[in-house]
């Protein structure tokens, strides 16, 4: 198993202080945040996106994917889309990233009329992105929060260049145990995020380990390769405790289950 950190818990924080903290803790890799205020977004210019590709390779750590914030199945303008995802798909592969993760904010109203718009507008990327040397993944979130949810758009698109990446938290509280979702998801899945809350009401980020979701149970289902990230959602609950304090024991707890 390989970990990577979603730079998430660490918001507005200079790129060269996240890379320091990843290789400090023994994380390898990183899921890059893609907004504003943030080290990573669309508008970086090509000598922006050369340097930051540097201070990866200079920190031995791997740029894995880069998290943008489109919504594929929402209702819109599909041209529009396309031409976001087109944008977010150069900034991937400039920073050498391997995947673009969108979300689907699907208007849920018509599951059917969402999955097929997803569906269309992935498809129509697809070849774009496997030029590129990347692959889009498709969270569990939102508006199809489970592992089935997902895994029926991926059927529909049908394209190696389009997969799942597996949020844990959202598997779960759509009911799912990780079984059940690593079964819907294997075909198509990129890589999986993981995290620990209170509870399923009380989503405030705990240490791994310490709240009530999966892990274990998820982690050790996985194959030996898979990259596992945590995300840390610091930006919406100030209250948690700073993530820089609690990564030496997120790697070590990681390591111990993949053992």
């Amino acid at each position: 198993m390989r970990l990577a950190l979603s730079t998430l818990g660490l918001p507005g924080r200079p790129l060269t202080d996240v890379l320091r903290l990843a290789a400090e803790h023994h994380w390898q890799g990183l899921e890059l945040r893609c907004a504003p205020g943030e080290p990573v977004h669309p508008d970086l210019t090509a000598g922006e996106r050369r340097s930051a590709r540097r201070e990866f390779t200079a920190h031995g750590i791997t740029p894995l994917a880069v998290a943008c914030y489109l919504g594929v199945a929402a209702p819109g303008d599909d041209d529009r889309l396309a031409a976001a995802l087109a944008d977010h798909l150069r900034l991937t592969a400039d920073l050498g990233a391997r995947h673009l993760r969108v979300f689907p904010h699907g208007a849920r109203s018509a599951p059917g009329e969402d999955d097929r718009r997803a569906a269309r507008r992935l498809a129509a990327a697809a070849d774009t992105a496997r030029s590129l040397g990347v692959r889009i993944l498709l969270e569990t979130h939102d508006s199809h929060r489970s592992g089935r949810d997902v895994a029926r758009v991926l059927d529909l698109v049908g394209h190696p260049a389009v997969g799942a990446l597996w949020d844990l938290l959202h598997t779960r509280l759509a009911g799912e145990s990780p079984a059940q979702s690593l079964a819907a998801l294997a075909p198509h899945l990129g890589y999986v995020q993981v995290k620990d809350v209170a509870s399923d009401d009380d989503l405030t980020p705990l240490a791994l380990g310490a709240g009530v979701l999966p892990i274990a149970e998820c982690v050790r289902a996985l194959p030996a390769d898979c990259w596992v990230s945590w995300e840390y959602e610091a930006p919406w609950y100030p209250a948690a405790a700073p993530l820089p304090g609690l990564l030496g024991p997120g790697a070590a707890y990681l390591a111990r289950l993949a053992a």
